[in-house]
């Protein structure tokens, strides 16, 4: 059970954390931000995994065959940012996402949307700091800074799935930072969650509980060298408190599902994330809901 089998681009470096997460007035307002850029998307939110082999060798669809077509570009990929100084005040922002999400208009616009209304959120919150500061010897209170980031993890026929990692700075001692997962559904024209591809919460706590369990027990112990492990303080959190991520290793269907737990989910800051990788069982495709069943498969 690897735990970096996911491709989930970290917007720090903590061995799997990743995620900076910080403390005071800072610490809440960044909170209050991811909640929003999480909440932005909740329709479309999920993810998937592939190798970076199978990612280049994309789905496997018939290439256009007219001349037009066949000259045209593909569409890039899209890394956007809008950073501004104001004396020793600094603000930063950067969004981005791979050419397989741009060659999707209906997909690109959504992005494109989150992403401007986040920049619109953090240009009014940096010029009410500048203001509330001001004449204030306090650069930490007027630096910001927003960061997500959208990567390919598995294209498959049907399904397009992406995962992110989002940071934010808003003041005080460090950043927020937390995970993000979409599928899109090329069939649908639309964006999945993945834990909305299940019968219910409790089919899918019921599916995948005792094994992540006992997973994330075994990465706590590698953590910390075979010590002990007291779960009283950050007891194993339930699926429905995770980045649920769904994964493929053939391209056709989903056939293992990624758990990612962010920093003070199921361990302390300096612990970081913790992230395992299930396969998908009979158990697991029973709590599927009928209509996404063809999409998973038991793992070859």
């Amino acid at each position: 059970m690897k735990a970096a089998m996911f491709h989930v681009k970290r917007p720090a470096s903590r061995g799997l954390a990743g995620v900076r997460q910080g403390a005071s007035t800072g610490q809440a307002r960044a909170s209050a931000m991811l909640a929003r850029a999480a909440t932005g998307l909740a329709c479309v939110l999920i993810a998937a995994c592939s190798s970076p082999e199978e990612t280049a060798a994309g789905t496997g669809s018939a290439p256009s065959h007219t001349t037009a077509e066949a000259a045209a570009p593909p569409p890039a990929a899209s890394a956007f940012s809008d950073n501004a100084n104001q004396g020793e005040a600094s603000r930063e922002f950067a969004y981005s996402w791979p050419a397989e999400a741009a060659a999707i208009p209906a997909l690109a616009a959504q992005l494109t949307a989150e992403r401007d209304r986040l920049l619109a959120e953090q240009k009014a919150e940096w010029a009410e700091a500048l203001a509330e500061f001001a004449g204030e010897d306090c650069v930490a209170c007027t630096n910001r800074a927003f960061e997500k980031s959208w990567e390919v993890v598995a294209n498959l026929p049907r399904y397009l799935s992406l995962s992110a990692s989002f940071y934010a700075y808003t003041g005080g001692a460090h950043g927020n930072g937390a995970f993000d997962a979409l599928v899109w559904d090329r069939e649908a024209g639309a964006g999945l969650d993945p834990k909305a591809m299940f019968r219910s919460q409790a089919a899918l706590q019921d599916a995948l509980g005792a094994a992540w369990c006992k997973a994330l027990k075994a990465e706590k112990i590698k953590r910390f060298e075979g010590e002990e492990v007291d779960d009283s303080f950050f007891p194993c959190p339930p699926i429905a408190d995770l980045t649920v991520l769904l994964g493929s290793s053939d391209r056709k269907a989903f056939n293992r599902i990624g758990l990612i737990a962010a920093p003070y989910v199921a361990g302390s800051y300096a612990e970081g994330a913790y992230e395992v990788t299930l396969p998908v069982t009979a158990k697991v495709i029973d709590a599927v809901r009928p209509e996404y069943r063809d999409a998973f498969a038991l793992p070859k």
